[in-house]
């Protein structure tokens, strides 16, 4: 009985946490400077995501759609840590693309935690005084997407500058992805519930 009492309250302070943040982050879209930091940052993260995946780049001009022949198992066999085969290969002009749905739909899951991350921010930060949010929460907010666009590139960035990884240097690479997913909610639950629904 008591174990019940106990676990009410702690269930209420998350429920409460969590309409908060979706308050705050419903009130950061409305607006239109949160939505166009929302906008613009996540489609930036979603284009360095990418191309750090070195699933974009730039080759010679042409127009191409190549597609495998079994897209559906392709899409599905891993080629490293949370990164998947590519199923498709679309050249537009100059532009390559290899089109990886699990890739896709990772980096577009984390560019909208990172983009309602620093909406929010943003909104709060030039909001009323009454948000009781400060300046560096935007800074925080930004800190988890860099992490994990960190993950996606990291041992590219180690070939480049002829830095031998090791066994455990990647092994770190692996955790570095769902540490900052786990981070961009965490700061996201933080910066909601510093913001008064009245501020945005």
């Amino acid at each position: 009985m008591s174990t019940d009492t106990e676990r009410r309250p702690v269930a209420d302070r998350v429920g409460r946490l969590v309409r908060q943040t979706l308050v705050a982050t419903r009130g950061a879209l409305t607006r239109r400077d949160g939505k166009a930091v929302f906008v613009v940052s996540s489609a930036a993260y979603v284009l360095l995501y990418t191309a750090g995946l070195r699933n974009l780049g730039f080759g010679p001009w042409g127009y191409e759609l190549s597609i495998v022949s079994d897209p559906l198992a392709r899409a599905v066999q891993p080629v490293g840590p949370f990164q998947w085969e590519s199923v498709a290969l679309v050249v537009v002009g100059p532009v390559e693309l290899l089109v990886s749905p699990l890739n896709v739909l990772l980096g577009a899951g984390l560019a909208t935690l990172v983009g309602l991350n620093l909406a929010v921010s943003v909104v709060a930060w030039r909001g009323p005084t009454a948000c009781r949010l400060g300046s560096g929460a935007s800074a925080a907010a930004g800190v988890p997407g860099l992490l994990s666009g960190f993950a996606c590139c990291g041992p590219t960035i180690l070939l480049v500058v002829g830095v031998q990884a090791s066994a455990g240097v990647l092994t770190v690479f692996q955790w570095l992805l769902p540490l900052a997913a786990v981070a961009l909610v965490g700061t996201l639950l933080w910066v909601g519930r510093r913001v008064e629904p009245a501020a945005l």
